[in-house]
């Protein structure tokens, strides 16, 4: 079992954890990263104004909100939200306020604009 799954996420347990560059204030915690066909799996932490341009999903996407709010243009997702996002689907993301997500995702994103 991996490290980081021995955390309690939903209660903080990602704080401690280190960081990377993702995108322009977007940083990542892989904490299974893609390899062959497998799903990837990783934590998003988001600066107060952070997005990710629009993109469309190559395989199913899930996400569950840990802290802060999540935004897209079908609306915003607070801490506990699940948030579905199927093949074929495309949006932009964004956090006004700054958020830490739990993402999983099948196939890796195709950005379609950047912001």
């Amino acid at each position: 079992m991996p490290e980081t799954t021995r955390e309690s996420l939903t209660n903080g347990g990602w704080k401690s954890l280190d960081f990377g560059p993702f995108r322009d204030g977007v940083t990542i915690h892989w904490i299974t990263p893609f390899r062959d066909d497998q799903p990837g799996v990783a934590l998003l932490k988001y600066e107060a104004g952070a997005s990710v341009p629009r993109h469309r999903h190559e395989g199913l996407e899930t996400i569950l909100v840990l802290q802060g709010t999540q935004s897209d243009e079908a609306g915003d997702y607070g801490p506990g939200c699940y948030v579905v996002n199927t093949k074929g689907s495309e949006h932009s993301v964004w956090s006004d306020t700054g958020c830490v997500v739990l993402i999983q995702w099948d196939r890796p994103v195709t950005i379609l604009a950047e912001a």
